[in-house]
């Protein structure tokens, strides 16, 4: 009986000190809620998020209640602090210290358990290949004449697609397919005609959206519910995407001269040239880096042009002026170059409002603290999380004043030129900035430019809010489409 009431002290102490463990912060780390036992504030930020209507705006409430503008959490077993404001923004994607990615379960599912890829992936494997994928693709396109053929000719299917029998559209399927594209072209030149690839990276999108919280703040949920927390099909799905991948790649190889088609024949060609037995350039690795540049471009090209038609139909007084400025530069009905549109700056003032006012990765990450450093008098441990929440600065009303109003001009200055703001960071910033924002900026341009010079968008349907995933868009809704004359 002795022995037994001992070992079940011991193991109540054991206990004790484990839940004391687990919900004792660090040393001057930054202030923010009391951590839970074992899940930190897993529970805590799920349950803000879905009130205040979406993890950006949870965070915001965060940051007034402790009127800080770095906040330390606990998500599962992981510590993240989470960054606010331009200034404090500005530093942490600047500092070398924090190029890091966080190195967990969630980070390496997405390629098979590896890490591999360029998005979250650091060190010499990320340097290298991120080096290698913008030399290359500036060689096949970007920046080039063949880049605008490629985008003409991919807008004027879209439209196409758009009139073939429909009174009224939903433009995101359409704008969607057509960056793939474009993409898919300059990676394995060819059009993206495969259904069950375009299905599977839909599907997989949605997957990480409904599994991606949950799964990385506490991983060993897969083992209990591998079903009902999305990882069986998550699974299911990236061993579909290899394997078409892996076969197109086998393919390349059967047909691979010494010209350069795409970015698949490139890298193959890099393979031949490296030492077998030292190399990260491997099969896997060109995988995973396909998948990183579709899922890394289309998806959040495709939401910040539909993002973008959404105003233009709330807001028929801007698509008006938008239509004046660039009757000016050519008529209703005939394709406006590149070079053409920097003729007219308002078009790049109401893009840049649209992406301001409804981004589309509010809050942008992870990155990870490659060492014991320091934040704004805050401590921050080796291996910390960090988000960077870009709509505190998008909505900071000391900065922009009506921040929630759409209003092109505040990017107009008093002589009627167009002032650029340099920290907005859509495309993040410093060395970690989109290896393919060349093209994504081109695409949004050239894209929503034509569409509106061409046609009058009306309303048909509003959405009903916005989806808060990964990613943020709007929810689906419908537009007429009326040619102009």
């Amino acid at each position: 009986m002795a022995l037994l009431l001992l070992l079940v002290c011991v193991v109540f102490a054991t206990l004790l000190l484990i839940v004391i463990r687990t919900c004792k912060k660090p040393k001057n780390y930054p202030p923010g809620p009391t951590w839970w036992p074992f899940v930190g504030n897993t529970y805590q930020l799920a349950k803000l998020s879905k009130a205040k209507g979406g993890q950006h705006l949870a965070l915001e409430e965060l940051r007034q209640i402790y009127k800080s503008d770095v906040i330390g959490l606990k998500l599962g077993h992981e510590h993240v602090v989470v960054v606010f404001g331009n200034d404090l923004l500005n530093d942490t994607f600047r500092k070398d210290e924090f190029l890091g990615r966080p190195d967990n379960f969630f980070m390496k599912l997405r390629t098979m358990g590896l890490r591999r890829g360029i998005t979250m992936t650091d060190g010499d494997l990320w340097k290298i290949h991120r080096s290698f994928v913008v030399r290359h693709l500036k060689l096949l396109g970007l920046g080039k004449k063949k880049m605008d053929e490629l985008i003409y000719e991919e807008y004027q299917i879209m439209v196409q697609r758009m009139f073939d029998g429909e009174n009224s559209v939903m433009p995101a399927t359409y704008i969607q397919s057509a960056v793939m594209n474009v993409m898919w072209e300059l990676t394995a030149g060819a059009k993206f005609e495969d259904s069950k690839l375009l299905m599977l990276i839909k599907k997989r999108s949605t997957a990480f959206d409904m599994a991606g919280g949950l799964l990385n703040q506490i991983p060993w949920i897969r083992f209990l519910a591998p079903v009902s927390t999305g990882f069986s099909l998550i699974q299911n799905i990236n061993q579909q995407l290899y394997s078409l991948l892996s076969d197109i790649i086998a393919e390349h190889k059967k047909t691979l001269s010494e010209t350069t088609r795409d970015f698949i024949d490139a890298y193959l060609h890099q393979m031949k040239k490296e030492d077998i037995s030292n190399t990260t350039f491997t099969e896997e690795q060109l995988v995973a880096v396909c998948l990183d540049l579709f899922f890394g471009g289309s998806s959040t090209s495709s939401s910040t042009l539909d993002f973008a038609l959404l105003a233009m139909a709330r807001w028929p007084e801007v698509q008006a002026k938008v239509q004046s400025t660039l009757d000016e530069i050519k008529p209703p009905g005939t394709y406006i170059e590149a070079e053409e549109i920097l003729k007219n700056r308002y078009v790049e003032a109401v893009l840049l409002e649209s992406m301001r006012l409804n981004h589309v990765t509010p809050v942008i990450g992870p990155r990870r603290a490659l060492k014991d450093t320091n934040l704004n008098g805050y401590n921050i441990p080796k291996n910390t999380t960090l988000l960077m929440s870009l709509y505190s600065f998008h909505h900071d009303k000391t900065k922009w004043n009506d921040s929630e109003v759409f209003r092109p001009e505040r990017f107009i200055d008093e002589d009627g030129q167009f002032k650029p703001s340099e920290e907005m960071y859509f495309f993040g910033a410093g060395k970690r900035r989109c290896p393919a924002e060349a093209l994504a900026q081109r695409f949004i341009t050239l894209v929503f430019t034509n569409l509106i010079h061409d046609f009058v968008i009306e309303i048909d349907q509003l959405p009903d809010g916005v989806h808060c995933g990964i990613l943020l868009s709007s929810m689906p809704y419908k537009i007429k489409m009326s040619k102009r004359k």
